[in-house]
C-alpha cells in the first residue's frame, strides 16, 4: 500500500470553516481475533446511531487513554518489540506510556463490550484504580503479554476531534470473563459481532477501520510474526500517508 493509494482512499478534505488546531489525544483500540475456526474472525461493534461521532458505524472497541491506566497492576510484560515501537515518533517516549496505552485498549474493550482480558493465574489485584474495578471484582489481572502493537493512526488536522490511536491485537482466548448488559440500545455499542475478514470489509466501517482490517489480513496471512512492521497513518499538507515503523 503506497502513499498514493492511501491518499486516494481517504480523499482527505478539510471542513469549512476549519476547526482551530487541536492536539491529538492519546487513544488505544483492541482488535480481538478468534482463530478457533478455519477462518479468522474479528470482533467489531456498531456505534449507537444517536452518537454525534461516527453514528451507526462498525468499529473496534477503544477510546482515550486515562491517566489512571498507568496505575493498574498487571500480569506479564509488554513484548519488547511492541514497547520499542510504541516509543518511536512521540515527543516524550516512555515505557510507562507504552504500557498505559496497552492497558487503555484492554480497559476500553471491557467498558464497551463487557469482555475482560487477562489471567487468573496470580489471583486478582487487591486494589484497582477507578475504571478498573470490574477486574478486581472478577479476580482478573490484565495480561500485557496478550496484546501486540500492530498499527497507529492520527486523525487529520482541521477536525473537531483528533486522536493518536494505537491499535493492539489479541487472541480471543485471552477473554477470561464477561459482564452481561454492557452492549445494548442505550449503550455506546448497540451490538457486537464476530465477522470474517471479508464480512468486516463489507460492513459499514470508517475508512481508517477498513484500512486497518486490510493490514490485519496481511499480517495474519504473513504468520503474524513479531518482526512485521507496524503501519503508521497520518496527514500532512492535506494528504494522507502511510509509513512503516520497523
Amino acid at each position: 500500500m503506497t502513499a498514493a493509494d492511501v491518499t486516494e482512499r481517504f480523499a482527505l478534505t478539510r471542513p469549512s470553516p476549519p476547526h482551530p488546531a487541536i492536539r491529538p489525544l492519546d487513544a488505544a483500540t483492541l482488535i480481538l481475533v478468534d482463530r478457533s475456526g478455519r477462518t479468522p474472525r474479528l470482533l467489531l461493534g456498531r456505534r449507537n446511531p444517536s452518537l454525534r461521532f461516527m453514528p451507526g458505524k462498525f468499529v473496534f472497541p477503544g477510546g482515550r487513554l486515562d491517566p489512571r491506566d498507568r496505575h493498574m497492576p498487571v500480569f506479564g510484560m509488554l513484548a519488547a518489540e511492541s514497547e520499542r515501537r510504541l516509543m518511536e515518533r512521540v515527543a516524550r517516549p516512555s515505557a510507562g506510556r507504552a504500557r498505559a496505552l496497552a492497558l487503555a485498549a484492554i480497559r476500553e474493550t471491557y467498558e464497551e463490550t463487557g469482555l475482560l482480558l487477562g489471567t487468573r493465574e496470580a489471583g486478582g489485584p487487591e486494589k484497582s484504580p477507578q475504571g478498573w474495578e470490574a477486574f478486581g471484582a472478577a479476580g482478573v489481572f490484565p495480561n500485557l503479554e496478550d496484546v501486540t502493537f500492530v498499527a497507529r493512526a492520527v486523525t487529520p488536522p482541521g477536525l473537531p476531534r483528533r486522536f493518536d490511536t494505537r491499535f493492539f491485537m489479541a487472541d480471543a482466548q485471552a477473554i477470561v470473563d464477561r459482564t452481561e448488559g454492557v452492549v445494548g440500545p442505550d449503550s455506546e455499542l448497540v451490538e457486537i459481532a464476530w465477522l470474517t475478514l471479508a464480512e468486516a470489509k463489507r460492513s459499514d466501517v470508517p475508512n481508517i477501520t477498513l484500512a486497518i482490517i486490510e493490514e490485519i489480513e496481511i499480517r495474519l496471512g504473513s504468520g503474524n510474526k513479531p518482526w512485521l512492521p507496524v503501519p503508521f497513518y497520518f496527514a500532512r499538507a492535506g494528504r494522507m500517508y502511510r509509513e512503516a515503523i520497523a
